[in-house]
C-alpha cells in the first residue's frame, strides 16, 4: 500500500504564492519519481512538474519560471512552490509519485505509479 496525503491548497489572490506538499507513506522500496498534475474542469490532466530522485526536474511551460518543485527524500515529500499564481493556475492539484515495490521473496521489484487525492487551488479573475 502507498499512500500520499497533500497539503497546501487554497485560494489566493493573482499574483500571489501557494506552497503544496505532499508526503508518501506505505510499502515501496524506494521512490522514482515526484510530481504534480494539474486538471481544471472541462480540461484534461496536465502535467506540471516531476522530480527525480536525483533531483532533476521537468516542468510544463506554462508554469516555467513561476514553479518550483523540490523533494525531501529522507521525508519521502515533494514540494511545489507556486509564484505569480494566475487564473488559469485554478485546478486541482494532484500529487503523483512512481515507486520500486518488493514483490516476492526473491527480491524482484517493479515500479507503480499513484495519485494523490488532490488539493484545490484557487485564483480568482
Amino acid at each position: 500500500q502507498v499512500r500520499l496525503v497533500e497539503s497546501g491548497g487554497g485560494l489566493v489572490q493573482p499574483g500571489g504564492s501557494l506552497r503544496l506538499s505532499c508526503a508518501a507513506s506505505g510499502t515501496f522500496d524506494s521512490i522514482n519519481i515526484m510530481g504534480w498534475y494539474r486538471q481544471a474542469p472541462g480540461n484534461p490532466r496536465e502535467l506540471v512538474a516531476t522530480i527525480t530522485s536525483g533531483r532533476h526536474t521537468y516542468y510544463g511551460d506554462s508554469v516555467k519560471g513561476r514553479f518550483t518543485i523540490s523533494r525531501d527524500n529522507a521525508e519521502n515529500t515533494v514540494y511545489l512552490q507556486m509564484n505569480s499564481l494566475k487564473p488559469e493556475d485554478t485546478a486541482v492539484y494532484s500529487c503523483y509519485i512512481n515507486v520500486d515495490i518488493v514483490v516476492n521473496v526473491e527480491g524482484a521489484r517493479r515500479q507503480i505509479d499513484r495519485w494523490g487525492q488532490g488539493t484545490q487551488v484557487t485564483v480568482p479573475s
